[in-house]
């Protein structure tokens, strides 16, 4: 069976590439527009992967992420964090809060970053 990634971005554009290149590696794939809707959507879905933005309207990815590895149910969902907040205190900020890749939108192509949800997921199994 296909591995489901959720995708939160509230960028469509960004957030269609990244589905358009997941879903043609054989992924499934569900995306969320905001941190609200993000943490209703790990808990509904139970993703096998969560690409986090951080920058989003309403709560932000930190909070969203906090949240995801406070619930019991979810905390185990593995989340890479996509964003361009690049400064050292955001990345140490977010593997802190439980994140297991922490990658800068401007730094990877999205088949780089395909490489490391397959690389993660593979870990799991």
């Amino acid at each position: 069976m296909a591995k489901k990634i959720l995708i939160i971005e509230d960028d469509r554009f960004l957030r269609e590439l990244m589905s358009k290149k997941l879903t043609g590696e054989g992924y499934q794939i569900s995306g969320a527009t905001d941190g609200e809707e993000g943490i209703r959507s790990v808990k509904s879905e139970k993703p096998d992967l969560v690409l986090l933005d951080l920058i989003l309207p309403g709560i932000d990815g930190f909070e969203v992420l906090t949240r995801i590895k406070q619930d019991i149910e979810i905390a185990a969902t593995p989340v890479i964090v996509l964003s361009n907040l690049g400064q050292k205190e955001d990345i140490e900020r977010g593997l802190k809060l439980g994140a297991v890749d922490y990658l800068i939108k401007a730094h990877f192509t999205p088949g780089e970053i395909v490489e490391k949800i397959s690389a993660i997921l593979l870990s799991k199994t």
